[in-house]
């Protein structure tokens, strides 16, 4: 990690050149992939490229409508939340990290983004029939809510990682095996059509409180965000670090503080803002004098604090306020203020 290293020892490593200051756009990006599981996305180009574009756009104009106007019921509301979303993560997260897989999609994940398509739009093709029967589950809706469930794992496995994936098959098992459990965890158990209409048929499982918070609050903040990020503001912050600290005592350790904070308000994820911010302090801190050590650390618990830096705050906060119940975003924006402009 020296600085007297070759230039093509240099780009071999991913360490920026003597003469820049941060990471070019295409190392943030693997980094990010290395990481961060949600940003290890196939890099598309041609038809399917386009086809993505215009889902993408279609999902973001669905989410807006519906959180202008909300004329949908929550079961339609967040069945074709999850629709669009498990589509668009089997044609864009590939089956496993490998170079290859970014630059085509396989022909079994057209099949499942297919399937998604069909388990999402289940629920508003087949409302009145679900509503009027509701506690009864037919071998159609039973197939259905079997695939939702399959694909929700998979796609969760896909695009955040392989623990939450075990956790929710471990609770699934319980949920199913538990009259063969010791002592306290045993219960009557439930069988699969039970499982299944608990799962997919009601709003106790998949298309319950989390999703329908991400499908009415979480999506438009990270849009909002996303459009920040896109029109420069991210490097408009990092620049507003420098004029604010940087010439003051310790100024690159608290140009890292600042920068991280403001990343904060546009991103929920602290790994994308040790990348974006980071690449830019850290080398700072380093050429100053700064051990790498003490550089890592301190931008590493800037951008931590900056993912509770409101308005963003990931998805704690929204969850927060649907679970709770009587307190309103504000009032957890304004709590979360306080430990992140100290954490910070």
């Amino acid at each position: 990690m020296s600085d007297k290293l070759s230039p093509e020892e240099r780009e071999k490593k991913k360490l920026p050149p003597e003469d820049e200051s941060h990471f070019s756009e295409e190392q943030q990006k693997e980094l990010l992939q290395k990481y961060d599981p949600e940003s290890n996305t196939r890099d598309l180009s041609g038809i399917i490229k386009h086809v993505v574009f215009f889902g993408l756009l279609a999902f973001s104009l669905f989410q807006l409508y519906t959180a202008i106007f909300g004329q949908y019921t929550a079961y339609i509301q967040r069945s074709v939340h999850l629709g669009f979303a498990l589509s668009l993560i089997f044609i864009l997260f590939p089956l496993r990290r490998r170079k290859g897989a970014r630059h085509k999609v396989a022909w079994y994940d057209y099949i499942l983004a297919l399937l998604s398509i069909g388990v999402g739009a289940y629920w508003p093709i087949m409302y009145d029939d679900l509503v009027f029967r509701i506690g009864r589950v037919t071998e159609l809706d039973l197939i259905v809510g079997i695939l939702a469930v399959i694909l929700t794992l998979e796609a969760t496995r896909r695009a955040v990682g392989m623990p939450i994936t075990v956790i929710g098959i471990l609770f699934l098992t319980y949920g199913f095996f538990g009259p063969y459990f010791p002592g306290f965890m045993r219960h009557r158990g439930q069988d699969l059509e039970s499982l299944i209409q608990l799962m997919f048929y009601t709003t106790d499982g998949i298309l319950g409180t989390p999703i329908g918070v991400s499908a009415t609050f979480i999506f438009t903040f990270l849009l909002f965000g996303s459009f920040l990020v896109k029109t420069g503001v991210g490097q408009y912050f990092n620049d507003l670090a420098v004029s604010l600290a940087g010439n003051l005592t310790g100024g690159p350790a608290k140009v890292a503080i600042f920068s991280s904070a403001l990343q904060g308000t546009i991103s929920g994820s602290s790994v994308a803002n040790v990348v974006t911010s980071g690449s830019y302090t850290i080398p700072m801190m380093k050429k100053l004098g700064y051990k790498k050590e003490f550089a890592g650390g301190v931008e590493a618990a800037a951008s931590t604090g900056g993912q509770l830096m409101p308005p963003i705050m990931g998805a704690a906060a929204f969850l927060m306020v649907e679970f709770i119940g009587g307190v309103t975003y504000w009032e957890i924006a304004k709590a979360a203020a306080i430990p992140a402009l100290f954490g910070s």
